[in-house]
């Protein structure tokens, strides 16, 4: 069997169905729903990358981080940016090393020649090439974050990638994984993707969850949490998610809050408690305005009513 059938069988033998992924992604402290869990399943089986879009906190970049827990395989990000390009990414030359070589190449009297001069031991490989060079036993999980904050010409970039698990280095030529590894792409969706993006990915939304599976999820990451003031905290995140905030708390912020509030011994929530800890849940400044504006009881009694 060749690597790449080698680490499909580890894959398999790891995750052999939809309910045992759920499973083991609970174990880790990552709770899905039957929608997300299967959409993960079949990218590890067909495979095929994986397109994570929903608003910003709602877990899609921990889904990787998750994933690559379970498959006890290494988690390799490449975290998008505005102006980000094909050298960041995936590759660059080291140029005092190779410069070093060619001074004493020179004095030894042995001339470096070009092909000498970029060999795979001048290469800085950067997120894209470490993820298709990774040696197994699995594949790795490559997390190709915030993709939507990159450029058009990136995501053109990108669809080598995608579809062949492979890259072209111009002076090496194509270089092909033989652990293909398992793609994650996010966006928060502040621009839509190409097409041929699209095409080449399974593609999942992921929703703010239920009150009742966002209190579960943050008592599991604040442990020793009091479910009555989780409780709490979910309706009054809920609350401000539907407020005219600009900037939505995600579940991230929802686990800030709790882990302050337990901090400071808050036993139940009220509008002092509120005052005093907002800076846990909303990280700008015009949106504490804005719920403050509204009146902190109401946060409170939506809080009471959940």
């Amino acid at each position: 069997m060749n690597g790449t059938g080698d680490a499909a069988a580890e894959v398999a033998h790891l995750v052999p169905d939809v309910e045992t992924l759920g499973q083991r992604l609970a174990s880790v402290d990552y709770l899905v729903d039957e929608a997300l869990a299967t959409s993960i399943f079949l990218s590890l089986r067909l495979p095929q990358p994986l397109l994570l879009e929903g608003e910003a906190g709602v877990g899609k970049t921990e889904a990787a981080r998750s994933l690559a827990m379970v498959l006890d395989t290494p988690l390799i990000r490449l975290q998008c940016y505005e102006g980000i390009d094909a050298t960041e990414a995936l590759y660059e030359w080291n140029y005092p090393r190779q410069l070093l070589a060619i001074r004493l190449a020179e004095a030894g009297g042995e001339p470096l020649s070009e092909q000498e001069l970029f060999g795979s031991e001048y290469l800085i490989r950067r997120p894209l090439l470490a993820a298709l060079e990774h040696p197994g036993p699995r594949p790795a999980v490559l997390l190709i974050d915030e993709v939507d904050r990159a450029d058009d010409d990136f995501e053109a970039f990108l669809l080598e990638l995608l579809g062949e698990a492979a890259v072209t280095i111009p002076e090496l030529g194509t270089v092909r994984a033989t652990h293909p590894p398992i793609i994650v792409l996010t966006s928060n969706r502040t621009r839509d993707l190409h097409d041929a993006v699209k095409r080449r990915c399974l593609y999942q939304w992921i929703d703010y969850p239920s009150p009742e599976r966002e209190v579960e999820i943050i008592r599991r990451r604040v442990r020793g949490a009091a479910e009555s003031l989780a409780v709490q905290v979910a309706a009054a995140v809920a609350r401000m998610r539907d407020s005219d905030v600009q900037k939505p708390p995600g579940i991230a912020e929802a686990i800030d809050w709790l882990a302050a509030l337990e901090v400071l011994g808050v036993e139940r929530l009220d509008a002092a408690a509120i005052d005093r800890t907002l800076g846990s849940v909303l990280k700008y400044s015009e949106d504490q305005e804005v719920v403050r504006a509204a009146g902190l009881d109401q946060l409170v009694t939506g809080a009471r009513s959940g």
